[in-house]
């Protein structure tokens, strides 16, 4: 490279030095290759200033980029990994405005399959057309940046990050442009233990309405927004036409039924009894779905976006959508009094709810209605509801037909006996300001288990369908109890006196039967807990594992492919299998089907923890008014340090340390779940009701903590066995006051 000559350089030479440079270039090594006075520092600095401002050059940390360019060693994140396994990446920071980021090519040697998803520290290098990422460094989420949020104490700037179990502040020595009040992304500076932060990102307020789920978004590295060519393939895709050769089921009253705040229709069902003599008091049923597969093609920008995404992510004030929302809300939506393209599972079931046959064509449908959870059953029940907008003939024709045809699935489900664990959803209702209206558990009817009965039903068709073509199948597989989990349910429910032998064969029905001897017992909520920490969690593969949990032997996902990737696969098997036209699945999708199973089973992962995250936000929110009040509480989890409670009714955990119970010893019995009091006995117990006052709640962390009422009602003692000096599993875990 030619030495640059001394003195202040221009704009173009500082863009050419900046393209030169082997290495990251900040304002030093600018200074010191053009040989700068101190003077002509002060004036540099306002050089790169303006040309900032004209967007002429970036910078990550101290260094300079060229504005649509690539830093020379950046933090890259993996968006797309082909079937032949290349992996392509994106800058995680990228500030050109109307400038698409590109994408890099990773060069991996050795260093072990990436996936969607990944961080990695990588050297940049342009060529030809495209750009070259070198790995040097694999980076843990969250390893670098910290999402956090800036406050002002002492004449200082301090970063709390957003993280509950992170209860460090790191002072800021950069704002970047941030001021106190914001949500930011910032990298740590200097050495343990003496880290301080360099915000990287303004967010903007964290408490702003609708602001809790970006929180999310953005420390989970989410895609929420869509590359220019995805939305115009989009555009292009929803006006081609329905296809020759479909089915015409418009004639049929298929309604979608639906949650009230429904932002997308996958599905929608019709049944009527059956025909048939050889299938007398049977019913034949429909179970349409939107033929995403017809609009979504393999290798399209729209399937690379999906597969990134792997599944719509849903927050109680917006939807992350895997597809962009022409398809998804729109032409793919299965919506009231519009022809859709759908893919069509026709079921035949036997009067006892069996399966007696199915077939899958593609057809085009024309919804009846797009009815509400709670309509359809207000109509059902014949309860006076004036929201329930649809006539007497509709509930004649649809909807009693359909209750009729599901009491038959709903004997056959108790047959099966799969799990039952009746676990509460929480409900946010926000108003139109995105303001808190309410936190509540959501009602689960007889209209919900319909919809899922119907939608189990066409999975199980869907695998057997495959299974039958020997055609590649992406399972939805749970597996049975690990053997250490099931060893550690023994001992605590021999705690409650209940007797579990690990020598019998463990189905669900067995989990059922535990909870049925304590359906009425206050210990059923921690006991129904237990029994779900004691499953596997589900994931996608080709290979058939089983549905534990539902009791099933072949089960895939069909029902949803608007917002799951993993149906869409299904489909495209399907269309193949079936021969139903374009947009099957292809010989490299069947070859990578297990590496998809893996991709999208952590994507899902991420999704499930990013809602879960984000209700505890609007759950803190939502109780921060109700600081220094004392609520009703139960216990839903015990540890050494303390234990965590949850506000009847509303949700959230918060922390109640060992440390603020007291003078007395605690001993933490594992096999229990209990921490009990050496000296009195005083028991605090999984699934224990008490009384606690609240006295913080953090909106940004989701986080919440209690502490004891003084002067309130004791909790349970234990049986106190006297002993001589202190066994060695007591530890001292009060604070002596």
């Amino acid at each position: 490279m030619k030495k640059p000559q001394p003195g202040l350089p221009s704009e173009r030479q500082i863009l050419d030095f900046i393209a030169s440079a082997d290495a990251p270039v900040g304002k030093r090594e600018i200074a010191r290759a053009f040989g700068l006075s101190a003077q002509e520092k002060i004036a540099l600095k306002a050089r790169l200033k303006d040309m900032a401002d004209q967007g002429l050059i970036d910078h990550q940390g101290r260094a300079f980029h060229q504005m649509g360019g690539v830093p020379k060693v950046t933090v890259l994140r993996v968006v797309d990994v082909t079937d032949d396994g290349i992996a392509w990446a994106v800058p995680e920071r990228w500030e050109a405005e109307g400038v698409p980021p590109p994408k890099l090519r990773v060069r991996e040697r050795g260093r072990g399959a990436l996936g969607i998803g990944d961080r990695l520290l990588a050297r940049t290098e342009e060529a030809g057309q495209g750009w070259i990422a070198h790995p040097m460094k694999r980076l843990a989420r969250g390893e670098e940046l910290i999402l956090g949020v800036l406050r002002e104490e002492g004449g200082r700037i301090w970063l709390q990050g957003v993280e509950k179990k992170e209860r460090r502040e790191f002072p800021v020595i950069d704002l970047g442009g941030a001021a106190p009040g914001d949500l930011v992304l910032a990298e740590k500076a200097g050495r343990p233990p003496r880290f301080s932060a360099r915000v990287t990102e303004r967010l903007g307020d964290p408490f702003a309405p609708r602001s809790f789920s970006m929180i999310a978004v953005h420390k989970h590295g989410i895609p929420h927004v869509f590359a220019p060519e995805t939305i115009e393939e989009a555009h292009s895709v929803a006006r081609q036409p329905l296809g020759e050769g479909r089915e015409d089921l418009r004639h049929l009253p298929i309604v979608a039924i639906d949650p009230a705040d429904a932002r997308d229709h996958d599905d929608a069902v019709w049944a009527a009894p059956d025909d048939d003599p050889d299938n007398a008091g049977g019913w034949r049923a429909v179970v349409a779905i939107a033929d995403v597969s017809f609009y979504v093609r393999p290798g399209s920008s729209l399937d690379r976006e999906a597969r990134q995404r792997g599944n719509s992510v849903y927050f109680p004030d917006r939807v992350v959508p895997m597809l962009p929302e022409e398809l998804s809300a729109d032409i793919s939506s299965l919506k009231e009094g519009a022809d859709r393209a759908a893919l069509v599972c026709h079921l035949q079931i036997g009067k006892a709810g069996a399966l007696k046959g199915f077939r899958f064509t593609r057809a085009v449908v024309r919804i009846r209605a797009n009815i509400a959870y709670e309509e359809a059953q207000a109509a059902i029940n014949a309860d006076a509801a004036p929201a329930f907008k649809w006539d007497a003939a509709l509930v004649d024709e649809a909807l009693k037909p359909l209750w009729a045809c599901w009491r038959a699935l709903d004997r056959a489900r108790a047959k099966r006996a799969p799990l039952e664990l009746d676990l509460p959803e929480r409900r946010v209702v926000l108003d139109e300001k995105g303001r808190i209206l309410s936190v509540a558990p959501r009602e689960r009817l007889d209209a919900h288990r319909l919809i899922e009965d119907f939608m189990i039903a066409a999975n199980v068709a869907a695998a057997k369908a495959l299974e039958a073509k020997k055609a590649p199948v992406m399972y939805r597989d749970h597996e049975p109890p690990a053997r250490e989990k099931l060893v550690a349910l023994k001992e605590f429910l021999k705690t409650h006196g209940i007797e579990f032998a690990l020598g019998q064969v463990i189905r669900p029905a067995t989990f059922n039967a535990i909870l049925d001897k304590v359906a009425e017992s206050d210990s059923r909520p921690q006991i129904m807990e237990q029994v779900l920490r004691s499953q596997t969690q589900a994931y996608y593969a080709p290979a058939n594992m089983g549905h534990f949990g539902l009791a099933l032997g072949s089960y895939a996902h069909f029902t949803s492919p608007i917002r799951r990737y993993a149906d869409l696969i299904v489909h495209r098997a399907l269309v193949s299998a079936y021969r139903l036209g374009e947009g099957g699945l292809t010989e490299g999708e069947a070859a990578a089907m297990e590496r998809i199973g893996e991709s999208i089973s952590m994507l899902e992962r991420r999704a499930m923890e990013a809602e879960r995250e984000t209700i505890d936000r609007y759950v803190a929110a939502y109780l921060a008014e109700h600081v220094d009040q004392v609520l009703q509480t139960r216990i839903t989890g015990v540890q050494s340090f303390g234990f965590f409670a949850t506000v009847e009714g509303v949700g959230g955990d918060g922390l109640v340390s060992v440390r603020d119970l007291g003078r007395e010893y605690f001993r933490y019995d594992e096999a229990a779940r209990a921490l009990i009091g050496e000296e009195t006995g005083t028991r605090y117990e999984s699934g224990q009701k008490l009384e606690l006052r609240l006295v913080e709640a953090n909106p940004v962390s989701g986080a919440l903590r209690f502490e004891l009422v003084e002067g309130g009602a004791p909790p349970p003692r234990a049986r106190i066995v006297k002993r001589r000096g202190r066994p060695a599993n007591i530890r001292h875990q009060g604070r002596r006051r």
